[in-house]
């Protein structure tokens, strides 16, 4: 399988996931709060609305067009600190991002 296709997949999963533990929003944040420029949207997004509206989207993208991916992710520490804050008991959800970077650091 091809990196798209893993990573296809794994979107799929991450998704899924969120909207088990009710992390997924019907209603999109500003215009202006998915602008930030500090990594992770931090000063306007939760973490699981820059997820839900801003990197998964940019990875479907991505897989759409065919894009050559990130060479490189380093998400779960932030995705870990956020889950043990919230103390949500989702091993999949650390598991899935782990294997998000794990799959992105991947040579290419």
């Amino acid at each position: 399988m091809n990196q798209h296709a893993e990573l296809n997949q794994l979107l799929v999963k991450l998704e899924a996931e969120m909207r088990a533990w009710s992390l997924w929003s019907a209603t999109p944040p500003s215009a202006s709060a998915l602008q930030s420029t500090q990594p992770f949207c931090i000063d306007t997004l939760s973490f699981w609305e820059w997820v839900q509206w801003l990197m998964l989207p940019r990875f479907k993208q991505m897989i759409e067009l065919k894009q050559r991916l990130p060479q490189g992710s380093n998400i779960t520490p932030m995705a870990e600190e956020v889950i043990l804050n919230a103390k949500i008991k989702s091993d999949k959800l650390i598991d899935y991002f782990s294997a998000l970077d794990q799959l992105l650091s991947k040579s290419h």
